[in-house]
């Protein structure tokens, strides 16, 4: 039986996952808590769709994140850090295999054999083609970009008080 196909995915609170698909009907496999969605729109450019929506370019919230937690590569996004929607690669996000993981849904995530296993807040379980270090690594910069995103103006006032 085929799926049904959307013509396009919006970013939302629900969203886990975003997932290559390997099919000439859908371009790629959407997971949220309660759905899973088969999309004729590549990954990136629903990334890039919802990062405009969220008042900012895709290329723009790359760069002020990889200066403001110095890195380069597989560098998280925050698509929307009002709502809270942050999301990290698992690959560069120029590569075909490259899956991306929404931070605010993983309850915990294991290493199985040279991959990874994530296990959502809903026991949803996807397991990924990286290893656990390089996963966890993605994991602590989104984690640390969060940090540095939602404490900065905090921190602005603190100065502004001591000067």
């Amino acid at each position: 039986m085929t799926p049904s196909i959307l013509k396009s995915y919006d970013i939302n609170r629900d969203t886990m996952a975003i997932v290559p698909a390997y099919s000439s009907d859908y371009d790629t496999i959407v997971y949220e808590t309660d759905h899973t969605y088969y999309v004729k729109e590549l990954s990136l450019s629903m990334i890039e769709r919802a990062c405009k929506e969220g008042g900012a370019t895709y290329g723009g919230r790359r760069d002020a994140v990889g200066d403001l937690i110095n890195v380069s590569s597989k560098v998280p996004i925050p698509i929307d850090p009002l709502n809270h929607i942050f999301a990290f690669p698992t690959h560069s996000p120029s590569k075909f295999e490259c899956i991306w993981i929404f931070y605010h849904h993983i309850h915990t995530f294991k290493k199985a054999s040279n991959q990874t296993l994530i296990t959502f807040m809903n026991y949803h379980q996807l397991t990924v083609d990286v290893s656990h270090a390089a996963f966890e690594k993605q994991v602590q910069r989104t984690s640390f970009c969060i940090v540095r995103l939602t404490q900065r103006p905090v921190e602005r006032k603190r100065r502004l008080e001591y000067v």
